[in-house]
């Protein structure tokens, strides 16, 4: 029965490129990127995307650093928690800041949603800061029910720019049918199952719980691929009334031109007005188009997207550098990779 079941996850794995380990979706797209670093004289051309962000936003910069540079309008409460600060420590600060339970914890220089964690108690947070080895943020836990990816695009000559996708997440949702375990309900959806170990390590014996008929609960709450959120392709929701809004709060970010912001919302509408949403993230250099995850695209959908928006990081980075801004220096450039691998180890251990 084991086997069966892994092996129809498996089969579920190899028949949605989705799942696919990006150094092989990616594979055409390194082509492109040796082309560009060609024409740049530089494989780390991308530090000039975003000057105000390290690295661009590739790798090794700090959330923290980057929630800096966004008016606090637009943002949660954010702390920053160095690695080894004592647990009454981090207290004081909660308590200081005004940040309320249940919060989030998240490394400061992440990886694909690894490490992310909601806190619910004091005896979270405690387990948390015991096991983090590395710098990390907490923050107030944004109210809002939905979450969407918006891709923006602005080249340095322009006053305004574009939205150039939109991706719409469904969270790990599960609901109850009076009969059924929790655990049961997660097996009946291989994109759940797939979680099923780690949410094995974070609720226990919680998901032998039987949920009432209608009883929701959300398992993960971020929109995160990797941790089972489903991705669809809401780039029809673009507007000229939402560009503007993304364009105002944008030009308040300085230095920042290519990358995609994780927001929360109350309704599209809301957003469209800009009230009711907040910032979850800002991702620049490094960011996906991640419309692409829709499972109703192809994989040669995903090419061409990726394609379109590494060219719209390339000649970004390289009107910024005309303007001054300097590429990374190779050697530079590789102590940054190898920081990036020690901290990506750490976390995916996490």
């Amino acid at each position: 029965m084991i086997f069966n079941r892994n092996s129809k996850l498996l089969l579920h794995k190899i028949t949605h490129w989705e799942y696919w380990p990006f150094q092989l979706v990616y594979i055409p797209i390194y082509f492109q990127w040796a082309f560009y670093a060609i024409k740049a004289k530089s494989i780390f051309f991308f530090n000039a995307s975003n000057p105000t962000i390290k690295n661009g936003g590739f790798i090794m910069e700090s959330k923290k650093a980057i929630y800096d540079l966004i008016p606090q309008k637009y943002y949660p409460k954010t702390e920053l928690i160095r690695e080894g600060t004592s647990l009454e420590s981090i207290e004081n600060t909660i308590k200081s800041s005004g940040i309320k339970y249940p919060l989030i914890a998240k490394p400061d220089i992440g990886l694909r949603g690894s490490g992310v964690k909601k806190i619910e108690t004091i005896t979270d947070l405690k387990q948390y800061a015991s096991k983090a080895n590395f710098d990390y943020v907490i923050q107030d836990l944004i109210p809002f029910q939905n979450e969407v990816g918006i891709f923006y695009v602005r080249y340095p000559n322009q006053k305004s720019g574009k939205i150039t996708g939109i991706v719409s997440k469904e969270f790990l949702i599960i609901t109850g049918n009076g009969t059924a375990t929790i655990e049961e309900l997660i097996k009946e959806n291989p994109r759940y199952e797939l979680q099923l170990k780690v949410l094995q390590q974070e609720y226990g014996n919680r998901l032998l719980t039987v949920l009432a008929v209608g009883e929701k609960i959300n398992l993960v709450p971020y929109g995160n691929h990797a941790r089972g959120a489903k991705f669809i392709d809401g780039s029809d929701w673009i507007t000229p009334k939402l560009e503007a809004v993304i364009n105002e709060m944008c030009l308040q970010i300085p230095g920042f031109y290519f990358g995609r912001l994780d927001v929360m919302y109350n309704t599209i509408e809301e957003l469209e007005n800009g009230k009711n949403f907040s910032i979850v993230e800002l991702n620049g250099a490094a960011s996906e188009p991640t419309h692409i995850y829709d499972p109703k695209h192809s994989l040669f959908f995903a090419w061409k997207e990726l394609s379109r928006h590494i060219s719209y990081m390339f000649e970004i980075s390289v009107a910024n550098n005309k303007k001054g801004v300097p590429y990374l220096a190779h050697k530079e450039g590789m102590k940054e990779y190898r920081l990036h691998l020690e901290q990506s180890n750490k976390i995916v251990n996490f």
